[in-house]
């Protein structure tokens, strides 16, 4: 069904791109109702302007909170043209038909952004504008709504190709793009306001974009988010799911480790598998730490995700090119070596540019959604429990192995020596069945786990962890304790002159 646009009610905080629509509605011969800004806006290209106050009676009024809420407005909007009892009753009050409502919303995401005063934020919840979309949206079988300025091109194209004639599949989805973009904003003021009381999951996540599948081929994915305020893309093809979800496992670790208690000067280089951690280094130079990295685990590393907290130098990229890989994050890269690393077209570069700013962990699972706080912070306490105390180099060890260990898949073992990750056990059933695997890993490629430090996600259930360290050469253990056998681990360490600290921390990961 196609009704032609007679009139149009037009109020909006952005007038970019507003020209040349209400330029076409004067073409058109489409009388326009506005307010305030908008209005002095329009009549500056002499078009005429109703003032809405000719509908409502009542000029703007408390400091602009009210200008359109008044049934001469809604009314027009709402009216069922194919209702007799409505149009009887819009006659009767002398309540013009709206065919077209162009309305946005005041910036209250955005003011958000910029201050933390709240009476400029409170003043930035529209009221007027979300219920006139809403209004419009729900009569779409008369009435076109257009609800942000994105969508002004599409409407400036519509009314050329129509000349004002629009179909009710038109109609219909441009309210499905209002009632969203209200239902957005309606969540972005309930997140300012909620409370651990609040009754519902409440998020709003904007800019769809399809993904090629999802984590297998026969799946769709979608990714909600804005990703290009985090990186640049400097080379490769679009992100895939699968790249998005190590990405971020690689972007949560390198953040530790800027934040965490080691040297400032240490360049960190990380490699993810799978989310998993399968090579971390810490050292003095950017190729250094590199290498560090992938000797310790280079079978892994193949089609891994890179990351460094560090400008990557034309000579680490030249050995880097020597693998293959999916992705490489760093802040920053010389262009002799962005030179070298954009020789594979699909080949993924992204340059960090802001921190991962959510404090907040979701998962949908069975008909619902678990929301946690992040995994902040290394330890509680640094409680030396062992046979002595840990000395310096062993304690660097620890921290570096501790967070290690928070970003493997539980049960978890990390094995560390000269902050270089050596050995490796993650996504194992039991924890003694995770230090056998980072313990064949280790020897696997030749470490010799001698005064090597071990870190645990969660506590020891057994001293038999214990024990097979240090029979493989371990000195040195980090787990956070809790176990009601605490006492065995801790005897075992004493009576064989190790070192062990209990942090009060557990890093399960799921």
């Amino acid at each position: 069904m196609t009704k032609k646009i007679k009139s149009a009610l037009i109020s909006v905080f952005y007038k970019d791109g507003l020209e040349a629509i209400v330029r076409q509605l004067a073409a058109l011969d489409i009388t326009i109702y506005s307010t305030g800004g908008t209005q002095q806006f329009i009549e500056q290209f002499n078009i005429p302007v109703v003032p809405v106050e000719e509908l409502t009676g009542y000029p703007s009024i408390l400091g602009g909170r009210v200008k359109t809420l008044h049934p001469g407005v809604f009314g027009g909007i709402l009216g069922r043209r194919d209702e007799e009892s409505d149009v009887k009753e819009m006659i009767q009050f002398n309540i013009p038909e709206i065919d077209l409502v162009i309305v946005d919303l005041y910036p209250f995401e955005e003011t958000l952004a910029q201050t933390n005063v709240e009476k400029l934020i409170i003043e930035k919840i529209d009221i007027g504008g979300p219920s006139m979309i809403r209004s419009a949206a729900k009569n779409y079988k008369d009435v076109l709504v257009v609800a942000a300025k994105k969508d002004y091109a599409a409407l400036e194209k519509l009314l050329v190709e129509s000349g004002g004639n629009v179909t009710i599949e038109r109609r219909r989805s441009f309210a499905a793009k209002a009632f969203e973009i209200v239902a957005h904003y309606d969540v972005t003021i309930a997140k300012y306001f909620a409370s651990p009381e609040s009754l519902n999951f409440i998020e709003s996540i904007s800019g769809p974009k399809a993904m090629r599948y999802g984590e297998n081929p026969h799946q769709s994915g979608i990714f909600y988010g804005q990703i290009n305020e985090l990186f640049d893309q400097l080379n490769g093809k679009e992100l895939s799911y699968n790249n998005l979800v190590d990405v971020d496992a690689a972007m949560q670790l390198i953040r530790e480790y800027n934040q965490a208690d080691v040297k400032s000067k240490d360049v960190v280089f990380a490699i993810i598998k799978h989310t998993n951690v399968c090579g971390v280094a810490a050292r003095e130079s950017v190729s250094e730490s590199w290498k560090a990295a992938l000797a310790g685990d280079p079978e892994s590393a193949f089609g891994g995700v890179l990351v460094c907290n560090r400008t990557i130098d034309k000579i680490t990229a030249g050995l880097i090119n020597e693998i293959f890989f999916e992705v490489l994050i760093a802040p920053n890269f010389d262009d002799d070596a962005l030179e070298i690393l954009r020789s594979k077209k699909n080949r993924i570069l992204l340059q960090s540019k802001n921190d991962l700013q959510s404090t907040k962990q979701y998962r949908s699972l069975l008909n619902g959604v678990l929301v946690q706080d992040l995994d902040e912070g290394n330890f509680d306490t640094w409680n030396e429990t062992g046979g002595r105390e840990t000395s310096e180099k062993e304690k660097e060890d620890l921290v570096f192995a501790n967070l290690v260990c928070k970003h493997l898949k539980s049960n978890a073992i990390a094995l560390v020596k000269n902050k270089q990750l050596i050995g490796k056990g993650c996504g194992q059933t039991s924890r003694i069945d995770a230090l056998r695997q980072a313990i064949e890993k280790a020897n696997q490629f030749e470490f010799n786990l001698q005064d090597a430090v071990m870190a645990s996600d969660a506590f020891f259930p057994f001293n038999d962890c214990v024990i097979l360290g240090y029979q493989s050469g371990i000195t040195a253990f980090i787990q956070p304790g809790g176990s009601i056998r605490d006492k065995d681990s801790i005897d075992y360490c004493k009576e064989n002159n190790l070192a062990m600290v209990l942090t009060g921390m557990r890093h399960f990961k799921h």
